[in-house]
């Protein structure tokens, strides 16, 4: 009885243990084939200068087909038929593209993105309501770090389907800012007050020149268009600087920048 049980054990240790360890050895060699593939194919993309974006994208699509690949072979060794299991695999997929469609549109938007390129990495953009710096461009998604330092995600199928402002693509940003004075102010020496904040500022370009000019007649106030060009990495240094420094030569000049006086006063009584 003992020996029959032994013979049992050694047929199913031969009938599948050499293919459960084949299919081991498959999968730790192939997955290990798998990353070093692709760390020579991030060394080729780099040598080649190859758009980080596309690099991301390709990297990781070709990886996830060579991974779904490699499954096959290893289920393959195990005594399952591929046509049968390719089969399923079709029918699966169907079933789950049918399902998802929000993603395959997302993957298909994640396509258009890294072809047409209407953001790379480190741009500066404005998409779906969010203002933010490019992190990463996914398979399905777009990743950008606010001016909060927040991570927002969103589908690339809303990114390649909505209104995008790109402000890196060309280099320069317009910073607009209004400064006020009163009506009794002297206009031209104003004008040269602000101007001087500008010029003055290391971080606001040449070309395009800054410029100050009346913008409004308010009620209170003639209101000037504050705006100097920077680059676009710059943006929030010269918003602030223009902003504190405007204020400040104003003061210097002894030129007024009118606030609400009556509002002041209930406030006192």
């Amino acid at each position: 009885m003992e020996n029959l049980n032994m013979e049992k054990i050694t047929d199913y240790a031969l009938q599948y243990g050499f293919p459960l360890l084949k299919a081991i050895l498959i999968f730790i060699i192939g997955y290990w084939l798998i990353k070093k593939l692709m760390k020579v194919l991030q060394k080729v993309m780099n040598k080649k200068h190859y758009d980080k974006s596309l690099q991301l994208f390709l990297t990781r699509l070709i990886s996830i087909l060579l991974q779904i690949f490699l499954i096959i072979m290893v289920i393959s060794t195990l005594g399952v038929e591929t046509t049968s299991l390719a089969a399923a695999i079709a029918a699966t997929g169907l079933a789950v593209g049918l399902a998802l469609q929000g993603s395959l549109s997302n993957f298909a938007g994640g396509v258009l993105i890294i072809i047409f390129k209407p953001y790379e990495i480190g741009h500066l953009i404005e998409a779906q309501g969010l203002l933010g710096t490019v992190k990463m461009i996914d398979i399905f998604t777009t990743k950008i770090v606010t001016p909060q330092n927040k991570l927002a995600i969103i589908p690339n199928g809303a990114m390649a389907n909505g209104n995008i402002v790109n402000y890196t693509v060309e280099g320069k940003i317009r910073v607009d800012t209004v400064v006020g004075i009163g009506y009794d102010e002297d206009i031209k020496k104003a004008k040269e007050v602000l101007l001087e904040v500008l010029t003055s500022n290391p971080k606001v370009l040449k070309d395009p020149a800054p410029s100050v000019n009346v913008s409004e007649l308010a009620d209170s106030s003639v209101n000037f268009a504050v705006r100097p060009f920077t680059k676009p990495e710059d943006y929030w240094e010269v918003y602030f600087a223009t902003t504190e420094g405007c204020k400040l030569a104003l003061d210097k000049a002894g030129i007024e920048i009118p606030y609400p006086h009556a509002v002041e006063i209930q406030k006192q009584g």
